[in-house]
């Protein structure tokens, strides 16, 4: 791994990035999901479900869902029977998530802080990993991937939902005016955080464009990977198996 990573459009040392991850997540942890509703006009509640419906989580299988924070991808699955455990670095995101679980009397959840690059499960724990808008902000993408694999079964299923570029013309250029300009100020003005939502607009601009994370999850070992894109590649669906 390169000494030098980017957070955003800064360049800092992967221990760097990871720790100011760490403070942007804590900062707005407790205002994620209403922000979320407003940046995306309730949109993102649909494209979880659809990320939902391609997993095609079933009774009593073991699901990781990785940077799973406040549960929305969680709750999802397990109320379709799969047993999940809700894994992500941050504690304070975790703790969201819990609270929201009990308060919809969801019980089963397993919930466990995890390093994405280093995870502490066994080989061959899991019949499918997910990950929904958390893989950007990753230090070690490609380790990331590698651990995914690792903790899946033979036949098991890898899912990423993420935010990539639209290439729509029109539509591209005016969401990149709105991401610009509205998405800070909406972040100072309901989570009192400018800067961390000007870092997700600028770690949304640096991931890799659908084709070339296409190649990362192949060469982290998996196979029949693919992409499933919404409005235009503003977000998309990675999948891959391993076989």
């Amino acid at each position: 791994m390169s000494d030098q990573v980017n957070f955003g459009d800064a360049v800092v040392s992967p221990e760097e990035k990871t720790r100011r991850v760490g403070q942007v997540f804590s900062s707005v942890a407790r205002r994620y999901d209403v922000m979320n509703d407003l940046m995306s006009g309730g949109m993102h509640r649909l494209w979880k479900d659809r990320f939902v419906n391609r997993v095609k989580p079933r009774t009593g299988e073991h699901v990781l869902d990785m940077a799973g924070g406040t549960g929305d991808i969680a709750f999802r699955m397990a109320k379709r029977g799969a047993q999940v455990t809700v894994s992500d670095i941050n504690a304070d995101m975790l703790a969201v998530g819990m609270e929201r679980a009990r308060e919809r009397g969801l019980e089963g959840l397993s919930w466990k802080q995890e390093n994405a690059e280093s995870l502490s499960f066994g080989d061959a724990q899991f019949d499918a990993y997910t990950i929904a808008f958390g893989i950007r902000n990753v230090t070690d993408i490609p380790a990331a991937l590698r651990q995914a694999h690792r903790v899946l079964r033979h036949g098991g299923r890898f899912f990423c939902l993420e935010f990539s570029t639209s290439d729509w013309p029109g539509f591209a250029e005016i969401y990149e005016l709105y991401a610009d300009k509205m998405i800070p100020r909406i972040g100072k003005a309901v989570a009192r955080d400018e800067d961390s939502y000007r870092y997700l607009v600028e770690s949304i601009r640096r991931f890799p464009k659908p084709e070339a994370f296409k190649r990362m999850i192949g060469e982290a070992g998996f196979a029949q990977t693919g992409y499933e894109t919404i409005f235009g590649g503003l977000v998309c669906i990675h999948s891959g198996w391993k076989i």
